[in-house]
C-alpha cells in the first residue's frame, strides 16, 4: 500500500509498506479520505514532541471496514465509518471520573500509532463508529475536530446561552467552533484571523462578522458589533500571546475565555483582574465518547459541512500541502487528502 510518511522535520515522503494485519479485537479500514489537522503541521515541523519519525500521521479521517479480526464482531465489513482516534485505557483514576480524554494511558491514532495517510489503516475496534454510506467521506471526516469544538463551545456556552461569542483563529478549529456556537443558540458570532484570505472565506461560510486586529483595532470594533451586551465568551482557537492577552482586555465581567489553541505554553495573565471581574478561564482538550456520537450525529443531519471552506488534494500532494499551510499559501480553512480514489 502507499503511505505519506513524516521522516523528520519538513520531509514526508510517498513510501510502498505492507498492508497491516488487524488483531483480533482491531478492524482494517481503506482509507477514502483523511483531514490534515494543525497539530500535525506543528509535528511537520518537528515542535511536538508526542509525534516522532518516522511516522504515519492521520487522525481525523473517514473509510470503510475492509477486514476484521477474529473477535470484532460489531462492525460488519464494508461498512462506512469514522475513528475516535482517542484510545484510552477505561481503568485509570481519570477514566472512572469519565475523563476518558485525560487518560493517564492515552493512544491518539496518528501519534502513538500508525495512522490514516496512508491506503489502510488498523484501528480498535471500539475505536469505530459507523455512518450512513449517504454521508460524504469529506463531512464525516470533520467528526474528530468537530468533537472538539462541541466539547469546547458547550461548555463555555453553559451558563451563558445567548452569548455574544468572539472566535479567534479562522483555522479548521475556529470555524468549526464557530459553526457549533450558532447551533447551541450564541447570539452574535464574531471571528478574528490576520490572513484576509481566509476572512473573505469565512464571509462565505456564513460567518457574517470577522476581524483582522492587523488592520482593525479590536477594541475599538468590537462594542460596534457586540453592542451593549458585549462579549460573554471568548473562544482562543490560536493560543497565542496577543490572542491571550487581547481576550483579557475584552472579555465582560463574569465572562468566559475558552482556551483550545495550543500556540504557545506560558502566558502571562492579568490574573488580578480576572478575579476581581469574576472572568472564568477554562481550557478544552479532546472531547468524551459522548462528545463524539453527538458530533457524529451534528454531521448526519446536515448541520455542519465543510462546504465553502475546505479543499481536496491528493495523498501525493501532501507534502506539498503541509509545505503550503506553513507558508500561509492556503485561503481555506481545511485541507482533505484524498487517499483512494
Amino acid at each position: 500500500m502507499k503511505v505519506l510518511a513524516w521522516n523528520g522535520p519538513k520531509q514526508m515522503n510517498m513510501e510502498e509498506r505492507s498492508i497491516p494485519e488487524p488483531n483480533e479485537n482491531e478492524v482494517l479500514i481503506k482509507v477514502d479520505v483523511a483531514g490534515i489537522c494543525g497539530s500535525e503541521i506543528e509535528g511537520f515541523l518537528g515542535h511536538n514532541s508526542l509525534r516522532v519519525p518516522p511516522l504515519i500521521m492521520g487522525h481525523e479521517f473517514c473509510g470503510y471496514v475492509e477486514k476484521t479480526g477474529e473477535t470484532a464482531e460489531h462492525v460488519p465489513k464494508g461498512a462506512k465509518v469514522v475513528v475516535n482516534p482517542l484510545i484510552h485505557c477505561g481503568r485509570c483514576e481519570k477514566c472512572r471520573k469519565g475523563l476518558e480524554n485525560l487518560c493517564d494511558h492515552r493512544q491518539i491514532v496518528g501519534i502513538h500509532r500508525s495512522g490514516a495517510f496512508a491506503d489502510y489503516v488498523v484501528v480498535p475496534e471500539s475505536a469505530v463508529v459507523e455512518v450512513p454510506a449517504s454521508l460524504d467521506s469529506y463531512t464525516a471526516s470533520l467528526s474528530e475536530p468537530l468533537a472538539c469544538c462541541f466539547r469546547a463551545v458547550r461548555r463555555a456556552l453553559d451558563k451563558h446561552p445567548l452569548a455574544n461569542v468572539f472566535i479567534y483563529g479562522a483555522g479548521t478549529i475556529g470555524v468549526l467552533s464557530a459553526l457549533t456556537a450558532e447551533i447551541l443558540g450564541a447570539n452574535r458570532i464574531i471571528m478574528a484571523d490576520i490572513n484576509e484570505e481566509r476572512l473573505a472565506t469565512m464571509k462565505k461560510a456564513g460567518i457574517n462578522h470577522t476581524l483582522n486586529p492587523e488592520k482593525t483595532d479590536v477594541k475599538e470594533a468590537l462594542p460596534k458589533i457586540a453592542g451593549e451586551k458585549g462579549i460573554d465568551v471568548i473562544i482562543d482557537a490560536a493560543g497565542f500571546l496577543p490572542t491571550r492577552s487581547q481576550a483579557a482586555e475584552v472579555i465582560n465581567s463574569g465572562g468566559v475565555i475558552m482556551n483550545i489553541g495550543l500556540g504557545i505554553n506560558e502566558t502571562p495573565l492579568p490574573i488580578n483582574d480576572f478575579i476581581r471581574n469574576e472572568v472564568t478561564v477554562l481550557g478544552s482538550f479532546c472531547y468524551s465518547r459522548q462528545d463524539f456520537y453527538d458530533a457524529v450525529q451534528l454531521l448526519e443531519e446536515g448541520k455542519v459541512n465543510p462546504a465553502g471552506w475546505s479543499e481536496v488534494r491528493s495523498l501525493e500532494d501532501g507534502q506539498q500541502a503541509f509545505m503550503d499551510l506553513i507558508e500561509g499559501r492556503v485561503k481555506n480553512s481545511k485541507i482533505f487528502l484524498q487517499i483512494n480514489k
